[in-house]
């Protein structure tokens, strides 16, 4: 009898000690989520603050935070709304000292545009096809061409023009083998994500590559690429 009374005492203690625990466990995950939050937003705040200084340095150390936030996972649109920007300085956010532009840093802007083609998202597109619009240094546009290539998306084929408007402003005044490159393998890739291209400004672009005066090798790239696309769809 004695020791059933105790065996009924020892299983009721380890109840108990089994729901402490228990509770503990959860409170510990609760502030697991709590102090996760906190973390990521200072994060945010530190890539905010260090994107806004005045020094190139500092810009690209946010753009570091950045990479580092976009590979663990992080696409919280403050990331995208900085990335946009220092996509902009020196371009449409413009300082002056003395009449002087002292904010020209295109390395900024090009790791900008680069970092938004690894956010991927909608946004992010919108975001490097306004870069398209208003940039005018040939390696920005280049990483936002391939940044929209590695996102893929074309709606209503708005991707596909805008980057067959830059490569033919760039074709017209001053050929270049790099931007041609950039944007046959953004058309490749645009294509093999939408089962093809019906934009004829795609067409016409890399027909004048083809026949343009861009080196051999660039100008084969594009024939071959007039040679996939005619394989879609049937």
């Amino acid at each position: 009898m004695f020791s059933l009374k105790r065996f009924s005492i020892l299983i009721a203690a380890a109840v108990l000690i089994a729901s402490a625990v228990t509770a503990q466990t959860n409170q510990r995950r609760e502030m697991t989520v709590e102090e996760s939050y906190l973390q990521e937003s200072i994060e945010i705040m530190i890539i905010r603050e260090t994107a806004r200084a005045h020094t190139r340095e500092q810009k690209l150390l946010s753009l570091d935070y950045i990479r580092d936030a976009i590979g663990r996972g992080n696409t919280n649109d403050e990331i995208r709304q900085t990335l946009e920007f220092l996509s902009r300085e020196g371009r449409r956010n413009m300082a002056r000292e003395n009449g002087r532009l002292v904010n020209n840093f295109p390395d900024v802007r090009r790791q900008a545009a680069r970092a938004l083609g690894m956010l991927g998202t909608e946004e992010a597109r919108q975001s490097l096809l306004e870069i398209c619009q208003f940039e005018n240094e040939p390696m920005v546009l280049q990483e936002a061409i391939k940044s929209l290539g590695d996102i893929g998306t074309n709606e209503n084929n708005e991707t596909v023009a805008h980057i067959a408007w830059v490569m033919t402003r760039f074709d017209n005044l001053n050929p270049d083998n790099i931007m041609a490159v950039a944007t046959i393998d953004a058309f490749e890739k645009i294509a093999r994500n939408n089962n093809g291209l019906s934009s004829p400004d795609a067409i016409r672009v890399l027909v004048r590559i083809s026949e343009g005066q861009y080196v051999t090798p660039v100008k084969e790239r594009a024939r071959q690429l007039l040679a996939e696309l005619r394989t879609y769809g049937n």
